[in-house]
């Protein structure tokens, strides 16, 4: 697709202008947001980026909308994927949920600015260098195999370079100030557990995006449908996290299931010099192994003891108030 300046400056208000509305449309800041309201936000985002396919089917074609809904989905799941980690820093830094709201937006705001990035240097890599799509398919291969081997995330705050900078020019306390990040204690300033947690998510946006484009880049070459699934995926992640807080760990074979689709993506992406694979057939693959590894969730659910949502409630048992380890 070849699309005038204007084209992508008018679609990149319209992403702005969606944030703008999930913003202050969504929540209220410092309001825990109920849960059918995130199920109703959830529902009209994900019907917004469905939606967006009718409208390339209708304006360039069947293969178009068929690349971009098999991006949809990979990049959707993966996002769900990433709520997981979300969840983890939450429970470690003690955010408490009337907090989480914010730091999910910005969190959101940083991916959408950083996949545009990887999507224009990886499309620039592509382009100039024609074996590089063997690095990225190599790269989604070895991925896939890792994530299958270790499905469980580990997040380590205390080894984050990013974190460790931080606590070079400011002291991080252990009390939340509301939802600010930087606040005034004593007679300096310290930063707060929410500029730790929000770091934490911005380091680990970096590397989902690393993740992400890659995969996409195996189903489409075109950079605005590359875009569009990212940032279709990626609007409505807050609302959606705020639905499945409480049921994360019952998608125990998600991460199963992601890791199939990698190693198909990456496959398909090596393979492509010597058999281009169609786009309904990636899509009826994508969506089946996603689907399969849903079923195969609800029907094995993990032990309730084990799962987030219980660590927290223990959590919050151990530390009542607002103090927060860091």
């Amino acid at each position: 697709m070849k699309l005038e300046l204007w084209m992508w400056l008018a679609f990149g208000c319209s992403v702005a202008a969606m944030l703008l509305v999930d913003l202050l449309a969504f929540g209220r800041r410092g309001e825990r947001i109920p849960l059918r309201r995130a199920l109703v936000w959830s529902v009209a985002w994900t019907l917004l980026g469905l939606a967006f396919a009718v409208f390339l089917w209708l304006w360039q074609g069947r293969e178009p909308a068929g690349e971009y809904l098999a991006g949809y989905l990979i990049e959707k799941s993966l996002s769900i994927d990433n709520l997981f980690v979300f969840a983890l820093i939450f429970t470690y830094f003690g955010v408490p949920p009337a907090f989480q709201r914010r730091a999910l937006f910005w969190g959101i705001v940083g991916a959408i600015v950083l996949r545009a990035i990887f999507i224009l240097a990886g499309a620039a890599l592509l382009d100039a260098f024609h074996y590089t799509i063997y690095v990225f398919g190599a790269f989604l291969v070895v991925t896939g195999v890792r994530l299958a081997r270790h499905p469980d995330v580990e997040i380590h705050p205390e080894r984050n370079p990013v974190l460790k900078l931080v606590r070079r020019f400011l002291p991080i306390g252990t009390t939340f100030h509301a939802d600010k990040i930087i606040a005034r204690e004593g007679a300096g300033l310290v930063a707060t557990p929410m500029l730790a947690a929000l770091t934490m998510i911005a380091a680990f946006d970096v590397v989902f995006a690393v993740d992400s484009i890659p995969a996409i880049f195996a189903v489409t070459r075109d950079t605005f449908i590359v875009y569009a699934a990212n940032a279709f995926s990626l609007l409505g992640l807050a609302a959606l996290y705020f639905v499945l807080v409480d049921m994360l760990d019952r998608f125990r074979y998600l991460k199963l299931g992601l890791a199939g689709v990698l190693v198909f993506v990456g496959l398909k992406m090596m393979l492509a010099d010597v058999y281009e694979v169609p786009v309904h057939l990636s899509l009826a693959c994508i969506a089946a192994t996603l689907t399969a590894a849903g079923v195969l969730s609800v029907a094995r659910p993990i032990p309730r003891d084990t799962t987030i949502a219980s660590r927290r409630r223990a959590r919050r048992a151990s530390q009542p108030g607002t103090s927060a380890r860091t």
